[in-house]
């Protein structure tokens, strides 16, 4: 008797995990609604990570390209030490990244003389536009029309 038991109880598991529809359906009409889980948006895959990395040389932008391949981290690279070493392998690194974001319809930029942040897809960076730019388009468009 134990033995139908627990095929029952294991078949009710399965159904439950490979998302038996029928099951929730009926639970649906018997009950007037269907219980949701609350512990699907605390799993660790679905939560952001704003990380720091240093880039020391150009094989330390491995990790960082990892990261943003994943989709779940911010990156936040101080390029300070490569900066001082060699410009040449910086420039290198930075189109890598570069190629990277855009690959993944993510973004990067610049901020300060020795930072870059770096975001996968759903983020985007702001850029402020300088106020004396915008004042020249503006001037630049009133003379047009005269």
């Amino acid at each position: 008797m134990q033995g139908g038991l627990m095929t029952g109880f294991f078949s009710k598991i399965k159904e439950k995990m490979s998302g038996g529809s029928s099951e929730i359906m009926h639970e649906a009409e018997e009950e007037g609604y269907v219980e949701l889980g609350t512990d699907s948006g605390s799993e660790a895959g679905s939560r952001v990570t704003v990380r720091p990395f240093v880039i020391e040389d150009f094989e330390s932008i491995k990790p960082i390209l990892d990261s943003l391949r994943e989709g779940h981290t911010i990156a936040l690279i101080n390029i300070k030490s490569l900066k001082d070493k060699d410009l040449v392998e910086l420039k290198r690194a930075i189109n890598k990244l570069k190629k990277t974001c855009d690959a993944i319809d993510g973004d990067i930029a610049g901020f300060g003389d020795n930072w870059i942040a770096a975001v996968p897809n759903f983020a985007h960076i702001y850029r402020h536009k300088p106020k004396a730019a915008e004042e020249k388009k503006e001037v630049g468009e009133i003379t047009e029309y005269d």
